[in-house]
């Protein structure tokens, strides 16, 4: 890979602050309440070993994602790669590992979020063989 090789291995919970700065520079990125510390070590509680995280040979973050499912579908939220690392395979091996890991996990199907204004994120999904179901409404509301 240009500028070096990288590591990918699951995210752990002690490396919150790094992952939380790389999706803080990230264009595309939303982060809110749910994307909270004690947050996201629940969810990688939830689903061990799935999430993910690409290091340069000095150990820093140079990639993230968040991996799960429901035990039907499986999810990612806020891929993020350092703008230094783009376009050298970073988040294709990012989702090719979460991938191996839903399908371990026996999930067929994985789902996006992906902001409608987002276009650089949209490019790199479409161009990965992802398609938009235009038909779906997204709704949320506060529990």
């Amino acid at each position: 890979m240009p500028g070096g090789e990288i590591n990918i291995r699951p995210m752990q919970a002690s490396d919150y602050d790094a992952v939380l700065a790389l999706w803080q520079e990230t264009e595309g990125v939303g982060l809110n309440e749910s994307d909270a510390r004690e947050n996201v070590a629940a969810y990688l509680t939830r689903n061990p070993g799935m999430s993910r995280i690409a290091t340069d040979p000095e150990g820093g973050v140079v990639g993230a994602v968040l991996c799960g499912h429901d035990g039907r579908r499986g999810y990612l939220h806020h891929l993020a790669v350092a703008a230094r690392r783009r376009r050298s395979g970073v988040g294709l091996a990012l989702v090719g590992a979460c991938f191996e890991s839903l399908r371990q996990a026996g999930i067929p199907k994985c789902n996006i979020f992906a902001y409608a204004d987002n276009a650089a994120g949209q490019s790199f999904w479409r161009h990965t063989g992802w398609n938009a179901r235009t038909e779906l409404l997204v709704m949320q509301k506060q529990v």
